[in-house]
């Protein structure tokens, strides 16, 4: 017996915008199945985890925070799936455009003025770009796979993080503290509310507005999805390849530094040697969650962000491990990807058959 996959000729339309929504119901009871699992009531566990965030003013602004750079690093990375580019790397982005975004204020913090937080948010998109040009570039030049090559350097940029805090930008007065100076007023996000939501949350939806538009209305999205689906159709229309191979990365990388310039000048105020979660991998759920478009991903981030505040309270009140969170977004990546599978193939099982041999 033999169990295969087969493409159908169709596909329901229906199924593919509730696909999304079973997804999430399928990891609820997942989700209620570990903390069963873990002798935590299950009902209770799902409360804590994914309703009582929702009740609390702080929690809310908290659920901002964690969507701002989530949104951000998705869209960009949307733009490279769209064109059939494979950029697992945006972690390391995000850390090399803090890095960029933050040689001013650390380096140079008797600059202040007007022009400062303007130039520290350029360097880092001009950060987070070059990084992501590195794969980009390998993969044009000597067709190597921007899969292998973009998540290796994750980790080039997260030790060059933690030498850095540890080593030559490590606050001089900070008692021997592994982290940086603090950001100077001029140099950090204004505040909204009496929280840590910061300005990054209206440039992010500025820049989700903008992308969706840039994507469904102009030559230069359709060229992403032209080449995304079919390069050989897009060859023939005169789009290239290596050219939009190193356009979608630079976007990518771009947008992933600036949301690591505008966490480490919003709600950080500082370099630590962690300043990301794992906001670049956890993107890659949000941007597949929210079918690669801007504004459903800019949903699908707050519920990803939801993740983390309601992992953060079943630890506090229940015990819980603080893996949860991450396992919680592992299965939702998951039952995504399967219903994806299934709305797109359809099982088909083959019973082989037995020959009888001839008597000569």
């Amino acid at each position: 017996m033999r169990i295969e996959l087969v493409k159908r000729k169709e596909h329901s339309q229906l199924m593919t915008i509730l696909s999304p929504l079973i997804a999430v119901f399928l990891t609820l009871i997942a989700a209620a199945i570990l903390f069963a699992i873990s002798g935590k009531d299950p009902m209770l566990g799902l409360f804590k985890f994914f309703i009582e965030p929702l009740l609390d003013t702080w929690s809310l602004q908290e659920i901002v925070v964690k969507a701002t750079p989530l949104v951000l690093i998705a869209c960009g990375l949307s733009v490279c799936y769209l064109s059939n580019n494979w950029n697992i790397g945006a972690e390391g982005q995000f850390i090399v455009g803090a890095l960029f975004g933050s040689f001013l204020p650390i380096l140079y913090p008797d600059f202040q003025n007007a022009f400062t937080l303007p130039l520290m948010l350029l360097f880092g998109v001009l950060g987070g770009a070059l990084w992501g040009l590195i794969p980009a570039v390998l993969k044009s030049r000597f067709n190597t796979n921007e899969i292998l090559t973009s998540l290796m350097l994750v980790y080039v940029a997260g030790l060059l993080l933690d030498y850095l805090v540890r080593g030559p930008w490590r606050d001089p007065d900070g008692y021997n503290f592994p982290e940086s100076r603090l950001f100077s007023d001029v140099a950090t996000l204004p505040l909204i509310g009496d929280g840590r939501m910061s300005a990054s949350a209206p440039i992010t939806v500025l820049i989700v507005i903008i992308l969706a538009i840039v994507l469904s209305k102009t030559l230069k999205g359709f060229e992403i999805q032209v080449m995304g689906e079919s390069p050989r159709a897009g060859g023939f229309a005169g789009f290239s390849k290596k050219r939009l191979t190193l356009f979608v990365f630079a976007v990518s990388g771009g947008l992933a530094g600036l949301a690591g310039t505008m966490e480490v000048s919003g709600s950080l105020g500082q370099l630590l040697p962690s300043i990301s979660p794992g906001y670049g991998f956890t993107a890659i759920i949000v941007a597949f969650l929210g079918r690669l478009n801007p504004i459903a991903i800019l949903i699908a981030g707050l519920v990803l962000a939801l993740s983390y505040i309601g992992g953060e309270s079943v630890q506090a009140s229940m015990g819980v491990s603080d893996k949860i969170a991450s396992v919680i977004q592992g299965l939702l990546l998951f039952f995504v990807l399967a219903c994806d599978t299934f709305i797109l193939y359809r099982p088909r099982i083959q019973f082989g058959r037995r020959t009888a041999g001839r008597e000569a």
